[in-house]
């Protein structure tokens, strides 16, 4: 019934199908619908659609592990720069859209992409909120702060830890530079888009007894709330109804700008 995609997917195919907003996900020519391309490759039913102002709230779910100029194995569930990136900036481009909503659980990956997508939302025109669910773990922890208004839920978890670099590392001051280069980078934009103080994250990142073979933090729900990474404890409830009011705000502040 349904062509070949990972088992994950299959469950919102025979929902979508029950429903008869999909059929049995293939065109009449036996190729799969544009609606199962987008679940497929975007995690998602519909990519920004222009022509239905119903959609006001768009959806971006960093899932996996953050692809960048690598290409992970077709065994790892990862989100890819490639898509996110484009989706972003349709958003901004389209006047339909008057939020985000973006849903991570991710284990981190590319530095560069992670960042870049991090600093793609924190560049939004239109209010965004983001819901920690799972995990956002290492450069998830910047895609998490990089909205207008983050939530965790009371058991996901965010690690913090130095960079590391898998492969070969050419053993010269220049290299350590860089490390230290990078790490500056991503210290400076999670304090820049949440309530941490420098001095505290950096404590976090040095931590020696939280994790096995490795330095760094676990923070679990209400603990990142606590040191400030995360505004708020809560589900897909709470972001929703806060990403409302963020978007009927932003509609009063307009009107009073038109009417000046």
């Amino acid at each position: 019934m349904f062509y070949d995609m990972p088992s994950i997917y299959k469950n919102a195919f025979q929902f979508l199908s029950s429903t008869g907003q999909l059929g049995d996900g293939k065109s009449e020519n036996n190729q799969p619908t544009e609606t199962a391309k987008n679940i497929k490759d975007f995690g998602m039913i519909e990519v920004v659609n222009s022509k239905d102002p119903a959609n006001y709230i768009q959806t971006i779910n960093i899932i996996g592990q953050i692809e960048g100029h690598g290409v992970s194995s077709p065994q790892t569930k990862s989100t890819k720069y490639e898509h996110v990136i484009p989706e972003l900036i349709a958003m901004e481009q389209n006047p339909n859209v008057k939020g985000v909503l973006i849903t991570l659980n991710t284990l981190g990956g590319d530095v560069e992409a992670g960042l870049a997508i991090a600093e793609m939302i924190n560049s939004l025109s239109m209010p965004t909120v983001s819901l920690v669910l799972g995990g956002s773990h290492s450069i998830g922890v910047p895609l998490a702060t990089a909205s207008d208004y983050a939530f965790i839920t009371p058991s996901a978890t965010m690690i913090l830890h130095p960079i590391r670099m898998n492969g070969l590392i050419i053993g010269v001051p220049q290299t350590f530079d860089y490390f230290k280069k990078m790490q500056e980078r991503i210290t400076d934009f999670i304090v820049r888009t949440s309530s941490v103080k420098k001095e505290v994250l950096e404590g976090l990142l040095q931590e020696t007894g939280d994790l096995l073979n490795d330095m760094g933090t676990i923070l679990i729900g209400q603990e990142a709330v606590d040191y400030g990474l995360i505004e708020e404890v809560g589900g897909i409830t709470d972001a929703l109804t806060k990403l409302n009011s963020m978007i009927k705000e932003k509609e009063k502040e307009k009107e009073k700008e038109n009417k000046e």
